[in-house]
This record gives C-alpha cells, structure tokens and sequence, in this order.
C-alpha cells in the first residue's frame, strides 16, 4: 500500500503491528513533500527536527511496550499562524518572516503529546486575510486538482497538502470560512468547530472574536480523530469553553435521524448551477437516508458580509497594532525617528490586502464612524444569532453549500476585493453565530473541480455534524481520485 492512500487511522495501526517505523514514514512523507513543494508552494518551512524527534519517541514507546499515542506517526502539516517552539512562524508574512517562537501552541503540544509527526509549516493569506492563498509574501499556491484555480483561502496551504497527499492530516484556522472554503476548493474535508472548543492560546489572532483552529483531512474519520486531540479546554486561553467533550470517534457510529433544514436564502440567486444541482443530490440522499428535510428561512443571510468584514477588520486593525518593529520581527532601517520607523515597518512589513483591512477596520474605530459601522454591525451580528436560535427550535442540522461556486482562476478576482470577500457568503453567517460547521466534497463541476457541501450544527455538537457527515460520505462515495 502506498503511504499517500493511507488514512491517519491505517498509519498508526502499521506502525503499531511492526510493518513499518515511525521513521520509515516520516521520511518518505518529508522526502515527497520537499520535492513536490517546488511546484505546490504550499509548506513555507519544514520540520525535520520536530519529525525525526516524533519518530524517536515512538520507537522509545513501542520497545517499552508504551501504548502510543493517537496520531502516533501520522504526518500533519500546520497552517504557519500557529505558534510552534524553534520552528519559524511567519503567518506568510514580511514582518514576521524570520521570527522564531519560544513556546508551542496549546494545539501544538496536543499534537505532539499523541506523537503526531508534524512536517512543516503551510502557506496561507498572509495573517489569514484572503479567500484565495494569492495574498502570502511566499509567493500563491495552486489548487491541486488544477493548478490553473485558486486552492481557496486562507488555509489554502493546508488544504493543497492534504490533497495533493503530502500529509493525511493538516491544522488550518477558520475565521470567516478559512477551513471550509478551501476544503471545498481542493475536495478534503474541513471542520469549524464551536467559538470556544479549541483553544486559540499561540494562534496568532485576526479576528478574536471569530478565530478558531480546524482539523482538515481526506475523510470524515481522520477529520474526527484529530479533533478529538484538540479538542480540549485551556484554561490559558480566556475563550476556550470547559464542557464535557464526547467521543468523536463514537459519534461516527451508527445512522442517527435528524430533522435537516434547508434555508431558502443559499439556494437562490447567485449559486452555480452545477453547485446546486450537486447540493441538491446530497440533500435527497440524505432525505433516502431517512433524514426530515425542512425548508427554513436565514432572513439576514445577505447582511452577513457585511456585518463579517466590518467586525473582523476593526479587530484585525487592533490585533495587528502589536507588530511595530519594536519587540519582534521585521524592522525598517531607513529612519530619523521612532515614528518613522513604525510608519515605514508597517508600510514595508504588511502585504495589500492586510493594510487595506487593517484601514478598513481603524476607520470603523475611528471617532465619530464607531455607532455608525462597528456598533451596528455587532447588533446585526445578535440578529443573525437570534435567526439560527430560531432555525435549531425546528431542526437538529442545517445543510447548504459551503461555496456558490467551485474554485475561481488564479488572478481572476485579485484585484476585485468585493468579488473575493462574497466567496464567503455561505461560511461568514456561521462564523458570526459561533456555530460548528464542516464542508465534505459531493462531487465535481464539469470542469473536474470539487464542489464542498456545508453542515452547520448547534453550538458544541459538532458529535451530529460528524455523524451525518460521515454517513453521507459513505452515500456520496466521492473520491478526489475519481
């Protein structure tokens, strides 16, 4: 069997009967990754040391008669936002290019406590602001599946690594729909979890209020395993939610019944036809599945954008003030005085579309615009809240695509920002209500290029969203190599 076709749960179960090492897998997967990153662009910095000391711990466990732990010698690959020891962390970005952390994110040590062999660090948007991967100071990535289409944003990086087989596993973080979008782009798996389920501690903040890290995968199953590893409260972590977590892995047994709405506003104007008819098809399968399929209304599915944008840059216009050339990172030179070396390092150190969200968001800060724009946008925000509250007292699940259409061409909306922002249009409305959503591929466009499905649950039972996710994978019997 080749290492590329393998799932995370056939890895570790070969290295535990003997037929392989930890070592023979990490280095082939670090071998394939460097030699394919040349045309993918998708892994900014790769992580020898962490794998070869990984592999080390395993073998010391195995010969001690130690059981190893969950993702024991299962390569993943992690989006460069997250914090890891000794190991560059860039957000593919200028100003933090050569920076190197201290400590690992909480998610990290997880990873690390269950012998994950983590194997590089993945291109993203720079500061996980684009829904393309065309905005890294590393240079785009392509999709996979047709190197001519964006991979989606801004986990493009992780989602190309997880399709293309360079990792079974990858870690992305989702905001406004950075996991699920390029999910649906490249044909993998991609869970948002709850606002509060994962802790954020060593993510490196957009938008704090929206930030949450994601498990990507090529099955329902793997997507399970390695959130069932993060998944964890963090008392660093002043959002991270102390709940009683379930089984994940248990959850995906079984064909439970729900009641899944199906909201009019994603199934209207402005969706591509072959997007509908797939989603569609997925929605009567499930239906055949015994599922109750109801119509629902998300009245204010259109102010979304709107409210999403003006939110999330106010507070990437805060978070990102940290980054001055004072304490770490890039640090322009050419200046008389400390005010011209904050203005020329912020000028220099941040690419376009980051400066253009960081003004976007100081000036609904701004005196005099606050009420006007943020203020009204949080109040929206309640009411988009208020209309999911009402959708889950009818239904368990709500299904809809996760984007209106497949992958766009490299370059074609580079230079339309508001082309590009409306790509989130069905993932945003999820992500201001805190909701756990997943995208699954349900099929192909007639271009060859995959078409994501989205299930969005009530808060804290992502155990549904796997379950009906994982069965209608087994209905849908899409395969990325198909």
């Amino acid at each position: 069997m080749e290492f590329e076709s393998m799932s995370a749960a056939q890895i570790r179960a070969s290295i535990i009967k003997g037929e392989f090492t930890a070592s023979d897998i990490a280095e082939y997967f670090l071998k394939q990754a460097k030699a394919e990153n040349s045309r993918l662009n998708c892994i900014i910095s790769f992580g020898d040391s962490y794998a070869a000391r990984a592999a080390e711990n395993i073998s010391q466990k195995i010969a001690a008669g130690l059981a190893p732990g969950k993702l024991a010698g299962v390569p993943i690959v992690i989006k460069d936002n997250l914090i890891t020891k000794d190991l560059r962390t860039t957000c593919a970005s200028h100003i933090l290019e050569d920076f190197i952390p201290p400590y690992n994110a909480t998610v990290i040590e997880s990873l690390l406590k269950q012998d994950a062999i983590i194997i590089g660090k993945a291109n993203m948007d720079e500061f996980g602001m684009g829904s393309s991967n065309e905005h890294s100071y590393f240079g785009r990535v392509p999709n996979p599946i047709d190197p001519e289409y964006v991979p989606g944003g801004s986990s493009g990086g992780s989602a190309c690594a997880v399709a293309s087989g360079l990792a079974p596993l990858a870690l992305g973080s989702d905001t406004g729909g950075s996991v699920r979008q390029p999910a649906s782009f490249c044909g993998i798996v991609g869970l948002k979890p709850s606002y509060g389920a994962v802790s954020r501690y060593g993510l490196v903040a957009f938008g704090s209020s929206f930030d949450q890290i994601g498990p990507m995968a090529r099955t329902v199953e793997d997507c399970a395993i390695l959130f069932s590893v993060i998944c964890k409260h963090d008392p660093r972590d002043s959002t991270s939610a102390n709940y009683v977590r379930p089984d994940y892995l248990e959850a995906l047994k079984g064909r439970k019944k729900f009641s899944i709405g199906i909201p009019r506003e994603y199934m209207a104007e402005g969706i591509d036809g072959e997007v509908l008819k797939a989603v569609q098809d997925a929605i009567e399968k499930a239906e055949g599945q015994g599922h109750e399929i109801t119509e629902i209304s998300l009245p204010h599915t259109k102010q979304s954008i709107a409210a999403y944008y003006t939110i999330a840059n106010s507070e990437a216009s805060s978070n990102l003030s940290r980054f001055d050339g004072v304490r770490y990172g890039y640090r322009s030179t050419a200046i008389d005085d400390l005010a011209e070396m904050y203005i020329r390092t912020r000028s220099a150190g941040f690419g376009a579309e980051v400066k253009r969200r960081i003004m976007l968001g100081t000036y609904s800060l701004s005196t005099g615009y606050y009420d006007e724009y943020y203020l009204k946008a949080a109040k929206v925000r309640e009411i988009i809240r208020d209309d999911f509250d009402k959708a889950f007292n009818e239904v368990d699940l709500i299904i809809t695509p996760t984007s209106p259409t497949t992958a766009f061409k490299l370059g074609e909306k580079i230079d339309n920002p508001l082309g590009m922002y409306l790509s989130d249009i069905y993932t945003v409305s999820a992500s201001l209500a805190g909701l756990p959503a997943i995208s699954i591929p349900c099929g192909k466009d007639n271009k060859g290029l995959p078409i994501g499905l989205q299930i969005i649950g009530k808060m804290f039972r992502e155990d549904e969203i796997l379950n009906l996710a994982y069965n209608l994978e087994r209905e849908i019997g899409y395969n990325l190599k198909q």
